[in-house]
């Protein structure tokens, strides 16, 4: 008898995770070569685990047993398996059934499932995990509900199904407990599965910052140097923990080195270690890290740089499959500043003042020009990673860490690349909704700067402005320099939020005054009529008008502005008490800032008493200014508004239609020489094109197309006159460019002589392809875009119609899914908005007709994967109504959804 051959393994399954405790596993397809392993994770797993899972005492597996359960054909019958290293810490498996006795075709939705949990690693979240996976992997194979049965008494796996979050049915049957559920997302197991990233990342980023013992690896026999200057860091910082020092050529006798024990390889070490900083040159690493997974090492930090991409990717594999995590490659390191930890594990001199930002950096160089402006000004941490080439650890992780740590108040990140826009958005939200502002240098992101060695980045085709406007919808703080960064995060950790614009403005000099009054008008502030106390005032004077700017009710910040005098400079020391004798008389809830003009020496001392300092009003105002914005988009955070609901949806229509017309569709006159397939998909047909519209609500004003006068004729006296013919712009934009258009053509005479018009102008009718179309309503022209981009997902977008708004890029963009509070804001978020409510004593348009044409269409996007881009230009906006004269759609095939998966850690 022939054997049969084995399915192709499916390695699109594999993917490494975040456990609950903060390790890493990586969660595979059971092959027939992992016999051996089965054998043994089951010899490890106690009798109670054994008699859960089979409802018998089952000692040991059969011969039959093993090939049943290493065999599979990856569709009916799938098994998963977690390891660490070379062994099984977990097992999960579903067969598929059919209770109906029907033929294997079509074959059925429903499949047992069944997890075994090595008994030393339960409570990790292990099952959890393995169920977010194999459901992912069922639906992709036509599984739509799983069933398991499980013992009364097995409470742990009970819970596991039922904290799940998907829908489902529970019933008692022959002394067990029948589970069945069903597999579709929703809302809820959404929500259960970021929880538990949420956790697990957190975790993983605590462990990093708070080991109790620490190893640097490399660290030379004579001060200086890369280890020395770690291991030096950590003595001077005051390191709580244990540490010790490795260095391979060490002599046999020693046994201490700067100060600490000693040893020529981390497996020598005698106790298990939590951190290792390795200072090794990059062809040691792997090796090294295969000798602090010995010793149980849960975290490094690398330092050496010169890493190959596939060298990265493969020590990237390496640490999380011994469960470790990595900062770095060609990383300066990781501080945590809390008094129970006090860790300097970087190429830091010091270990900063506490204090309550967080501090995220890709760049070692920016990493110390912020921390050296930090100190200057007066300025704490609480934490600070520098990731360097980003190949594990990222700014999404420490994140997650930011968001619980009660000593963090706000967020710092110098980003070279945002590896995950989508994930980063949602975690920064959520983040900035707990109150803990998120602020952001993005480098290179005006000069198309190129991701980090290594760091894999799906290809944007977004624009920087989508970038930053859907960075903005989130609740992000961008800011333009490193400098601008600590400017702002001073402000955010020290002081409380503004509670709108005015600012009171109190000066020691009516100049200085003056001076931030117009910084905070340039910021679109509303400064207040000047008050101070004068040149000649003492300490008192000056607390005296600081206190009675915030006790006015009609004040949300108070700007405190100085410069030298000719009758002398208040002191620091004395300045700073007045300062805070002026605010310890009020309720606190307004924040005090000082601009300082040559009094440098004011900085630091104002600074470390929590009142921040910057050394001129401008950067004072426009730091304030952000804090106010971020108030503002704060205080409607939580009003996310109403999801549109339409009654004449037609959704399984245009699913039909979309079926049908992709695989029908050609390529567009934008196809390149060699025929590739546009960018974006492929560009349906008109006739397609109006009716897949049609199925949401969106009319498109009739037309003809016009290839000869005769039928512009004809054409015009099917629609009535009067009409408007179009042509197509020449080169790739196939929308109306100035020139193409002629409008109100009321008789057969006009037509004639502006279709000879036309091809005198732009070419042969064959070349610039003319159409006839019914007359619209006068009003404002506009266009209306939904893209799907390859790292940001949906995006939605407005702006008028015209080369004016394309030359300032004057368009505002949404992430879709969006409310009716979105399009709203959509809709006033550009700056010729006014124009749409009567600017200048021009009538008003219909804006919230215009409103819900956006909110058509973000649902026609959001319902559809499969369609890639829609244009609509122009939308013409009457004083009633809207008119959409032209329109584009584009298909592909959808685009992964990895933010909709199951847990797993970026491929690398």
């Amino acid at each position: 008898m022939e054997a049969t051959a084995q399915p192709a393994y499916p390695a699109q399954w594999e993917a490494d995770v975040v456990l609950r405790d903060g390790g890493t596993a990586h969660i595979r397809p059971i092959t027939p070569d992992d016999a051996d392993r089965l054998v043994s994770f089951y010899e490890r797993v106690s009798d109670e685990s054994k008699f859960y899972r089979f409802f018998a005492p089952y000692p040991r597996l059969s011969d039959r047993d093993v090939h049943r359960f290493t065999h599979h054909d990856y569709v009916d019958r799938v098994g998963l398996a977690a390891t660490v290293g070379d062994e099984f810490l977990a097992t999960v498996r579903y067969d598929r059934i059919d209770r109906q006795g029907r033929a294997a075709s079509p074959p059925a939705d429903l499949a047992e499932v069944a997890f075994l949990v090595e008994d030393a690693h339960q409570g990790r979240g292990l099952a959890s995990t393995l169920l977010e996976h194999i459901a992912a992997v069922a639906r992709e194979r036509g599984v739509r509900r799983f069933e398991a049965e499980v013992l009364p008494a097995n409470r742990k796996m009970i819970k596991v199904f039922t904290d799940a979050g998907y829908s489902q049915r529970r019933s008692f049957a022959d002394g067990a407990v029948r589970l069945t559920l069903d597999l579709a997302p929703t809302a809820e197991s959404l929500a259960v599965m970021r929880a538990r990233e949420q956790r697990a990342e957190a975790r993983s980023v605590h462990r990093l910052l708070t080991p109790g013992s620490v190893v640097v690896v490399g660290a030379g026999r004579r001060p200086g140097g890369a280890g020395r200057t770690v291991l030096a860091g950590l003595l001077s910082g005051g390191f709580t923990g244990a540490l010790y020092a490795v260095n391979r050529e060490l002599p046999p006798e020693a046994r201490v080195l700067g100060g600490v024990p000693a040893f020529r390889s981390v497996r020598e070490i005698p106790a298990a270690v939590d951190l290792a900083v390795l200072a090794v040159p990059a062809a040691e690493v792997a090796g090294t890290l295969e000798d602090c997974a010995e010793r149980g090492v849960q975290g490094l930090v690398v330092m050496a740089a010169g890493h190959t991409r596939a060298a990265q990717r493969a020590l990237v594999r390496q640490a999380r499959a011994r469960g470790m995590r990595i900062v770095g490659p060609n990383a300066f390191g990781v501080i945590n500043t809390a008094p129970g930890t006090r860790l300097n594990a970087s190429h830091a001199p010091r270990l900063p003042a506490a204090g309550r930002i967080g501090l995220f950096t890709q760049s070692a160089p920016m990493g110390i020009a912020v921390l050296d402006e930090l100190e200057s000004r007066g300025g704490g941490l609480s934490t600070f990673v520098s990731a360097g080439n980003r190949a594990d650890v990222s700014g999404n992780d420490v994140l997650q860490f930011w968001q619980d740590d009660e000593r963090t108040r706000v967020a710092l990140l110098y980003l070279e690349s945002v590896g995950n826009p989508r994930k980063f958005t949602r975690l920064a939200r959520r983040t900035a909704q707990a109150g803990k502002p998120v602020v952001v240098v993005r480098g290179g992101r005006h000069s198309g700067g190129a991701p980090p060695l290594g760091h894999i980045v799906p290809a944007s085709q977004a624009p920087e402005e989508t970038v930053s406007a859907l960075l903005r919808q989130a609740g992000v703080i961008e800011a333009d320099t490193a400098v601008e960064l600590v400017d702002i995060g001073l402000l955010l950790a020290q002081q409380p939020l503004p509670g709108g614009p005015r600012v009171a403005v109190v000066g020691n000099a009516q100049a200085v005054g003056l001076s931030a009054h117009d910084a905070c008008r340039a910021q679109r502030l509303r400064p207040l009529p000047l008050t101070g106390p004068g040149d000649a005032a003492d300490a008192a004077g000056f607390g005296a008008a600081v206190a009675s700017a915030l006790a006015d009710p009609g004040a949300d910040a108070v700007l405190v502005a100085l410069a030298p005098t000719v009758a002398g400079t208040l002191g620091a020391d004395d300045l700073a008490a007045a300062l805070r004798a002026a605010s310890a008389g009020t309720r606190g809830d307004k924040p005090v800032l000082v601009a300082q003009l040559a009094l440098d020496e004011l900085a630091g001392e104002i600074g470390a008493r929590g009142i921040p300092t910057y050394p001129s009003a401008e950067r004072a105002a426009r730091a304030l200014a952000q804090a106010v914005r971020h108030a503002e988009w704060l205080a409607g955070a939580d009003r996310r508004g109403r999801a549109f609901e339409f009654q004449d949806l037609d959704r399984p229509a245009a699913a039909r239609l979309l079926a049908g017309a992709a695989a029908a569709a050609g390529t567009d006159g934008a196809s390149g020489a060699d025929g590739a397939r546009p960018a974006g998909g492929r560009r349906l047909p008109a006739e397609a094109t109006a009716a897949l519209l049609a199925t949401y609500g969106i009319a498109l004003v009739p037309g003809r197309p016009a290839p000869t006068v005769a039928d512009a004729v004809a054409a015009a006296e099917e629609l009535g006159y009067p009409v408007a013919l179009r042509a197509a712009a020449p080169g790739p934009r196939h929308s109306a460019a100035p020139g193409t258009v002629r409008l109100d053509l009321a008789t057969e005479s006009e037509l004639r002589r502006a279709y000879a018009e036309l091809a005198e102008r732009l070419g042969e009718p064959a070349r610039i392809r003319p159409s006839v179309q019914r007359m619209a309503p006068r009003g404002v022209d506009t266009v209306v875009t939904a893209t799907v981009d390859p790292t940001l997902g949906a995006v939605l977008s407005f702006g008028l119609a015209g080369p004016a708004s394309e030359l300032l890029g004057d368009v505002a963009h949404r992430s879709l899914p969006v409310t009716d509070r979105d399009v709203a804001g959509l809709v006033r978020a550009i700056r010729a908005a006014p124009i749409l409510f009567g600017w200048r004593g021009s009538p008003a348009v219909d804006t919230g007709a215009l409103e819900e044409l956006l909110g058509r269409l973000g649902r026609l996007v959001d319902d559809h994967p499969q369609v890639s881009a829609i244009e609509l230009d122009p939308v013409v906006v009457a004083e009633r109504g809207v008119a959409v004269l032209s329109a584009t759609v584009r298909v592909g095939p959808p685009p992964p959804r990895p933010d909709l998966g199951p847990r797993r850690l970026p491929a690398y």
